[in-house]
Formats: structure tokens, C-alpha cells, sequence
């Protein structure tokens, strides 16, 4: 206690005086006492603060230190929760247990040398939500949960320090810099409202939905990135099909498209050759991530509903859309492949065809290569004598970048209770229940690994193999050769095996058979694809003539027929490769 108390007293130094005491007596630990800059405070309109507070230290003077944090090659950084952080009042973070870093677990770890050192603060809101739990989470504004540059959090300016663990010392640091938004704010309105600028081809929306707003208790934002046809007239009488295009956050153009033609896509979107489609892009950032992924569960709530029955009748309400579901197609890669599949398959009524790449785990007997119901532990594989690291991300021919136990720590370091804005903590708000404190369920001891069947056995509701493999009877003939998905067999974060077991579950799928198509890359990884953008419109054009009610006129925007290998046959692509994945 009287080492406490006595670092205490120096924290409380350095804020009246603002040097660095050296010297500290006590158990040799180096600390660092944060605090925050009342004019910082004045200008985020803040009295006090509740949040994440972070120290990160470099041996590189540029860029500034917390630019330079990854899961491999990055910056040592530690991080502890602090609330009611007011202007003047130190936090101090140091070798104890409320403060956790990566990869050194702790401060006392750091060893002796020269340092550029920066404290960072990231705001958490008090979320009182309609479900009636209360949580503190950081709400992004317009910038997709990037952590270390959203818009509401405080910085330092970076300093240099000697760090030697024969003399203990307490290092003063001041967050003096507020990060503000990118977006233009509405007069009057928040920074989630903003939309970035229109041009000729490409609009934006933003809608306020009340079903998410009810959820989170407060005003939530949804909006939309939209990419329009050449000749498009919003006058006229055409009506165009959809691509929905689900993916990051992102305020860029769809597809990269350009306004100036500056590249192959965008020529050739503005020219004859191209389909007259109509791209609709989803931002749709929250608490947990930087996209919804577009369903409703009970931590992240009712996306679902807000997209398909709140953004949807907006768009369509607002340009020429084919406001049905065979002019709906879905797509995208990653986790937008998973998005794509899981619209198509939550909301059969909605799209009409899923065009789904390398996504997201979409069996969870293979969350990358995790076994969530049956394996002990996801960051090891465990026998009677020894233990082996579960790879994470890998290379092509084999070698491993980082394990699971490495990002998993990682998140942890930027936030508990799976306040990270990283993959792994969003998987588990998307698949877990909601747990007794109101965040969500956590399906395994985040710094052992050791997981707890009893919430993971809950994931089976969004396992998308699971769920169609159970509602076939009802799914079938909505569903029936309306999916395909492509991935390399290689890919970095081993997604081509959940794809192997989704596919070996819906090829025994009778009474419809289910007609889903599969093509894999020999030796490719994440992010392969069989087609370009532009191939793949041909195909999506292709597609949507033949799922047409009788009597539809496509003419107007289907376009030239170019290449007979983008036929769509009897509900199947003709694949440049296909392969069945093999039994396991």
C-alpha cells in the first residue's frame, strides 16, 4: 500500500510541477501518469472522461508511436481502463495488474534503452440500451473504428525518455491533442450524421433508424455509398438492378470508381460495354467494429431490420432501383463475403443471389481453425504432454505470419470485454449471447484460451452452415442455386476450410438440392477472385435477366453478352477452376 501511495504522490507531482521525477522509491517499477489537458478537455466539451488509457513507446522517432502498433513488427503499448478522468487528475499505468499490454505483458518487461514515448486515450459512452443493459463503448464518427485516430479520443505529443530498470522512475505524460472529425458536421447536428461529398456517379445517404436508435438508446446512424450507371437519369423511367456490396467501412467511392476515368474500372464503367447496375455500399459503423455485418443479434442489434427494412426502402425510394428481390444481388469479399451470404440467407425475401468471396468463417466447426464446440482451447492445440500454437494467418507456401493466441492478446491489450474494434472480439459480439454485464458473452478465457462450451454451443444461431443445414426445408426453394461462393484453397486465414465443411453439408441437401456453387483457387489466398469487377458484372447482368419475371424487359440495362466462359447455366457459373474440398 505505501508503494502505491508513494507513486501516487509523485503522479500527483508531475502534475503540479510537469517534469519527470526520477528517483521514486518504492518496488522499481517505471509508471507513467497521464493526464489530460483542460484545453484538450474545453474543446471535446468534456468535464471528465471514461475510457482506455494507453502508453506506447518506439526506438523510431517517426511515425508517431501509435501509428506504428500491429500484431507482428509493431511498438510495445499497454493499456488500462479509467473512469471519471478529469482534467489535472493523473492516471497512472505500471507494472500492476490493471494495466496489460502486448507484446510485453508487462511494463516491468520494457528493457533498458532510448524511447519515444506517447500516452493515448480512447472515450468511451455510456450506452443505456433499450435491452436494459448499460455499457461503455467507444462510438466512432465517420472514421470506421480506427481506433488510434477516431474522432473524440486525446493524444500526446510525443517525447523522448531513458528507460533503465536499475532506477525506477514515473514519466509525466499530457494528452494534450483532440482528434476531430474528417467529415463535415450538419449545423446543428453530431459527427455520425456526416456524409462525404457527392459527384455525378457517386451519392451518399444517411438515414437515422429508429429501430437501432431504440436499441443503443441514443440517435444511430445508417448510410450508403452509391455508384450510378452512365445515362442514369433520375428523371427517367429505367429502373436498374442492385449490387450490394458489403464490405469495411469505407467513405471512398464503390468498386474505386472515378470520376476523371482514371482507371481501367472506371472507363469501362462509363462506357457502352458496361451493364447499367446500380452499387450500394453499407456504412454502417458501431461500438463493437467498423461494419455491422448486417444481420440482428443481441449485442450489436437489430442491423438487420435497419438495413433490409429502413436503408433498402430509402434507396429505393430515392433512385431508380429494381425494388425486388431478383434485382438485388449481393456481394463482396471477407467479411463482406459473409455479409453477402448470411443477407442472402437471413433474408431470402430481400436479395435474390449471393456472389460471396473468401468470407468470414461461415462453419464454425472452423473459425479460422478453431472446432468453437468440440476443441478445449483456441490458441492451443492440447495433449497429454505437449501443446502446439494455433496458426492464424499463414503464407502461401506455408510458413506462419502469427498464431491465435497473438492477435487475440493483441485485442486485448486495446480493450476488454471485446472493446478492441478487432475481428475476433466482433465475432464474438456477433455470435455470442449477451452476457450477465451487458457485453457479450466471451466464449474463451481471453489470455488463455481455454474455451467455454457452454456459450459456444450458442453460436450455432448464426453458424451459417448450421442454420441453413437446419431451416432447409423453409430456406430450400428460396434458396436453391442462388449462392456462390469462391476462395483460394491457401487462403491466409485458413477460410477455405469453413467453406469445405459448408460445402460438403449443402451438397447433401435434397428435396431442393441445394445447387450452390464453389469455386476455389489453387494455391491463392485471401482476397483471390476468379473474375474481375467487370467480368463479374456480366455475370450479375447474366444472372438477373434469367431470374426475371416473365415479361421484364432487360434491355435497357443489361448490355452486350462478351464472353460465353460468364454464362450463368442452369443457376451455375462455368468457373475458370472448381474442386470439391476434401473430406475431413
Amino acid at each position: 500500500m505505501r508503494a502505491r501511495l508513494a507513486g501516487a504522490l509523485c503522479a500527483v507531482l508531475l502534475v503540479v510541477t510537469g517534469t519527470t521525477a526520477a528517483g521514486v522509491t518504492g518496488d522499481g517499477r517505471l509508471r507513467f501518469a497521464l493526464t489530460l489537458a483542460p484545453s484538450a478537455a474545453r474543446q471535446a466539451g468534456r468535464s471528465a472522461v471514461d475510457g482506455r488509457a494507453y502508453v506506447i513507446v518506439s526506438r523510431k522517432g517517426a511515425p508517431e508511436p501509435r501509428d506504428q502498433i500491429d500484431i507482428t513488427g509493431g511498438v510495445p503499448f499497454w493499456g488500462r481502463n479509467a473512469d471519471g478522468v478529469r482534467p489535472g487528475r493523473p492516471i497512472v499505468l505500471d507494472g500492476g495488474g490493471g494495466t496489460y499490454g502486448y507484446p510485453l505483458k508487462s511494463l516491468a518487461s520494457l528493457p533498458a534503452g532510448h524511447y519515444s514515448v506517447q500516452a493515448f486515450f480512447n472515450t468511451y459512452d455510456t450506452f443505456r440500451r433499450g435491452d436494459g443493459s448499460t455499457v461503455k463503448m467507444h462510438m466512432p464518427c465517420g472514421d470506421g473504428m480506427d481506433l488510434f485516430h477516431s474522432p473524440g479520443n486525446f493524444s500526446s505529443t510525443p517525447r523522448w525518455i531513458d528507460v533503465d530498470p536499475r532506477h525506477p522512475r514515473t514519466v509525466g505524460l499530457t494528452l494534450d491533442r483532440l482528434i476531430t472529425p474528417s467529415q463535415p458536421v450538419p449545423p446543428g447536428g453530431t459527427c455520425q450524421q456526416g456524409n462525404p461529398a457527392d459527384s455525378a456517379h457517386v451519392k451518399h445517404v444517411k438515414i437515422q433508424s429508429p429501430a437501432l436508435s431504440k436499441f443503443w438508446g441514443r440517435p444511430i446512424f445508417i448510410g450508403a455509398n452509391i455508384l450510378l450507371p452512365a445515362g442514369y437519369d433520375p428523371n427517367g423511367t429505367v429502373r436498374y438492378p442492385v449490387e450490394y456490396h458489403f464490405g469495411h467501412f469505407t467513405t471512398n467511392a464503390p468498386r474505386g470508381f472515378r470520376e476523371d476515368g482514371g482507371n481501367a474500372f472506371s472507363k469501362w464503367w462509363l462506357s457502352d460495354a458496361a451493364p447499367r447496375f446500380i452499387v450500394v455500399e453499407i456504412r454502417e459503423e458501431n461500438p463493437f467494429y467498423d461494419t455491422s455485418y448486417a444481420v440482428d443479434t443481441p449485442n450489436l442489434g437489430p442491423y438487420g431490420q435497419a438495413t433490409t427494412r429502413e436503408l433498402i426502402p430509402a434507396i429505393d425510394a430515392r433512385f431508380h432501383t429494381i425494388a425486388a428481390p431478383y434485382g438485388r444481388l449481393t456481394s463482396g469479399g471477407s467479411t463482406g463475403g459473409w455479409m453477402a451470404l448470411a443477407s442472402q440467407i437471413f433474408y431470402p425475401d430481400v436479395y435474390g443471389g449471393a456472389f460471396a468471396g473468401y468470407p468470414d468463417p461461415v462453419d464454425l466447426r472452423r473459425e479460422q481453425i478453431v472446432n468453437v464446440y468440440d476443441d478445449a482451447n483456441a490458441y492451443d492445440t492440447i495433449r497429454e504432454w505437449d501443446r502446439t500454437p494455433r496458426p492464424d494467418s499463414r503464407t502461401v507456401p506455408g510458413d506462419t505470419n502469427y498464431v491465435n493466441a497473438q492477435e487475440n492478446l493483441w485485442e486485448l491489450a486495446r480493450g476488454d470485454r471485446d472493446r478492441s474494434g478487432g475481428s475476433w472480439a466482433m465475432w464474438e459480439a456477433l455470435y455470442s449471447r449477451r452476457g450477465k454485464d451487458g457485453y457479450p458473452a466471451q466464449a474463451w478465457d481471453k489470455r488463455t484460451g481455454a474455451i467455454d462450451h457452454s456459450v459456444s454451443a450458442g453460436w450455432k444461431a448464426m453458424d451459417l452452415s448450421a442454420k441453413v443445414a437446419a431451416e432447409w426445408p423453409a430456406l430450400g426453394p428460396k434458396l436453391q442455386g442462388r449462392v456462390f461462393l469462391y476462395v483460394g484453397d491457401t487462403d491466409t486465414y485458413f477460410l477455405n476450410t469453413a467453406v469445405e465443411l459448408f460445402q460438403q453439408r449443402t451438397d447433401a441437401l435434397t428435396n431442393p438440392p441445394s445447387g450452390f456453387t464453389f469455386v476455389y483457387g489453387r494455391a491463392k489466398p485471401h482476397g483471390w477472385s476468379p473474375y474481375t469487377a467487370q467480368e463479374w458484372f456480366q455475370i450479375y447482368a447474366d444472372y438477373v435477366a434469367k431470374h426475371a419475371p416473365k415479361g421484364v424487359d432487360a434491355s435497357a440495362w443489361r448490355g452486350p453478352r462478351v464472353t460465353p466462359r460468364l454464362n450463368v447455366s442452369g443457376g451455375e457459373i462455368v468457373p475458370a477452376e472448381k474442386h470439391v474440398g476434401l473430406p475431413r
